[in-house]
């Protein structure tokens, strides 16, 4: 039998600081490195042997990941695919989501969190925090680069890449994927 793991990062700065974070490279907190050093104890408790490893682009589901494979002294390499990336918040992006709750209301700010396909506006392309503007991006084809994304644009981008890419990995060892609340939200909707 084998296993498919999924794992959110740990806590982010943003996420500490309540702030929509999307597609921006933010860090872990020292919080966030313990709770994926907490992820790496169950699966080492567990003594699953991982095959293949797969992450976001994004350096706080990378730094979760690397966490967890100095635990299981685990040095494989991963694949880092943007496919795997959180939702793209677009004008949201950066914004503290309690400030967001009173400026618009907390009915509107729900609603483009949990809703299947209502999308926020655009993220400016002159923003710093628009994924053509930020470095670890730029391989990326910009016809590809979302500004803004739904729930369903999120769950359309994961499931095709864990199709064509992941799905029979699952069938041959076991898989790691370190990635985001929506991207893993995305997947377990697909799964079950």
């Amino acid at each position: 039998m084998s296993f498919l793991i999924l794992v959110r990062h740990g806590q982010s700065i943003w996420n500490l600081e309540k702030r929509f974070t999307g597609w921006v490279d933010v860090d872990l907190t020292e919080k966030g490195e313990l709770e994926a050093e907490k992820a790496g104890l169950l699966i080492k408790k567990e003594k699953i042997d991982i095959n293949f490893y797969y992450s976001s682009l994004q350096v706080r589901a990378n730094n979760t990941l690397k966490i967890i494979q100095k635990i299981l002294n685990d040095e494989k390499k991963f694949i880092r695919a943007w496919q795997l990336n959180e939702r793209h918040y677009g004008a949201l992006t950066g914004l503290n989501k309690v400030e967001m709750n009173k400026k618009i209301g907390k009915d509107k700010i729900y609603e483009f969190r949990r809703s299947w396909d209502t999308k926020p506006e655009a993220l400016s392309k002159q923003s710093p925090y628009h994924p053509t503007n930020i470095e670890i991006y730029k391989k990326i084809p910009k016809e590809l680069i979302p500004n803004t994304e739904s729930l369903k644009d999120t769950y359309e981008r994961v499931t095709n890449y864990f199709e064509s890419e992941i799905k029979n990995k699952v069938n041959n060892g076991n898989v790691l994927i370190s990635a985001h609340g929506n991207s893993i939200r995305a997947l377990c909707k697909y799964l079950f």
